[in-house]
Parts: C-alpha cells; sequence; structure tokens
C-alpha cells in the first residue's frame, strides 16, 4: 500500500466510521476500485486507521469517560455483548459475506429501513434527550440491533442509531450513543485484529501507515463535529437515500 493509497482509505475510515452509511462497505469497494488486495497487510493497516478513528472519539467524549460515568459505561457494555457473542460464534461464516454485491445490498435495505423508521418518527413521542438516562433494557435492544452490523455494508453506526430510535432515543442520543459503544466495540475488534495480525507489521510502509492514522484522526473527528451540528438540523433521510443510490450504482457496476 502506497501513501495515496493510505491517504484515500483513511479519509473514507474517518468520514464513514462514525455516519450510518458503512465504513467497512465504502471500504470494501475502494480497496476493489484502488486494486488494494484484502490480504493481512491491508488488514494490519485498518488496525491502524481504526485507532485512529476511536481516539478521535475519546477526545471528543473525553469528559464522558471517567468514574463519574461508570453507570453509562456499564450500559454500554450491556450494549456491547450481543455483538461480541454472536460475532465470535459465527465469524467464519461472516468472513464469506465480504463481497460488493452483499455490500451493495445491504446499502439498499438499510437505507430504506431509515426511510422508514424516520416516516414513522414523532419527536414528542422520544422522551430520552440524554445519553446518561438510557436504561440498560434500551441499551441491550440497541446491543441486538448491534448485530446486525456484521453483515458488510449495514454500518454499526446505522444499526445502533436506528435501535436507538426504536427504543425511545431521540435522534442526538441515539448518535451519542452510537458514538460512545464504538469505543468498546472497535476497541475489541482493533485488539483482536492487532493479536491476529501483528507479523505483518514487519512489512508495513510506515510512512504510508502513519500517513493514514494522522489523516484518518483528523477526517474522523471533523465529521464527528459536523454530524453532531447536522442532525441537530435534520433527520436521517439524507444518509437513508445516500444509502439506496450507492447500492443501486454497485448493483450496476457489478
Amino acid at each position: 500500500m502506497d501513501i495515496f493509497q493510505a491517504i484515500i482509505i483513511g479519509i473514507i475510515e474517518g468520514f464513514t466510521e462514525f455516519l450510518p452509511i458503512s465504513s467497512t462497505g465504502h471500504m470494501i469497494v475502494a480497496s476493489e476500485f484502488l486494486g488494494i488486495s484484502q490480504d493481512a497487510l491491508t488488514k494490519a493497516y485498518e488496525v491502524i486507521i481504526q485507532f485512529a478513528a476511536i481516539l478521535a472519539v475519546m477526545l471528543i467524549y473525553k469528559e464522558k469517560l471517567t468514574f463519574k460515568k461508570i453507570d453509562l459505561w456499564g450500559k454500554l457494555i450491556v450494549a456491547f455483548l450481543p455483538l461480541a457473542v454472536v460475532g465470535f460464534i459465527f465469524k467464519d461464516q461472516i468472513k464469506s459475506l465480504f463481497n460488493v454485491e452483499t455490500v451493495a445490498w445491504m446499502f439498499i435495505i438499510g437505507g430504506i429501513v431509515f426511510l422508514v423508521v424516520e416516516y414513522f418518527y414523532k419527536e414528542k413521542e422520544h422522551h430520552i434527550s440524554e445519553v446518561e438516562k438510557v436504561s440498560y433494557i434500551q441499551a441491550l435492544w440497541v446491543g441486538v440491533a448491534q448485530i446486525f452490523s456484521l453483515v458488510p455494508g449495514t454500518s454499526r453506526a446505522g444499526a445502533t442509531i436506528i435501535g436507538g430510535l426504536l427504543t425511545g432515543l431521540d435522534r442526538k442520543t441515539s448518535m451519542e450513543f452510537s458514538f460512545l459503544l464504538a469505543i468498546p466495540v472497535m476497541t475489541a475488534v482493533s485488539v483482536y485484529d492487532l493479536l491476529k495480525h501483528y507479523q505483518e507489521f514487519s512489512d508495513a510502509n510506515w510512512m504510508a501507515f502513519t500517513v493514514g492514522f494522522v489523516t484518518a484522526f483528523i477526517v474522523a473527528y471533523v465529521t464527528i463535529k459536523l454530524f453532531l451540528v447536522f442532525i441537530q438540523r435534520f433527520t436521517f433521510v439524507a444518509f437513508g437515500i445516500y444509502r439506496i443510490v450507492f447500492g443501486v450504482i454497485l448493483l450496476m457496476l457489478i
């Protein structure tokens, strides 16, 4: 992987990781068009840029990373467990789904789900407006929804945001819970991949890796900040439409 490819993939990771449009799906598609082979070295690079994205969200929500918020983190762990259990048990079956056609269909299905949920969403009926007030039952249901993100193209952020909306969280709280839930989820995935592919780092292009890390961190930080502003004025309808259009284009191309 050269520096140009590292920058492109770093931008895609940083921009899409916390938006409901599937970072994995975009990286699979981008890798296909850039001619990047999905080998162990590429996986090692993905570990690096995932850590960058984790650091970005931790910096933005640093005030919630304290013992005073231990109850909130208990809820996040509850939300994390369903994905961890199902992902570990079915990891081999999940790997077989990593192809562009699956990504395309899941983009379309996810887009339709967003449009349907937004159509029936009534702001006055959603009373949870602070992430600390999310209950353990609501956290568990968000965790169950997150299981769908194991299918590439679904989007971890998308699945958890939809789960939040369906369990009584408002848009902003659903989004923030999704951001915070990314910390244990992405940390666990990154550590697992790091232990699995650590030998590949000996052959890494460290200049490209470093540039990609910095790129992913900056883009992720800016994206989260802008997304927080965006959702206070708009809905998730635009993301639903984007997902459908992107998925249809992919199907036409393949």
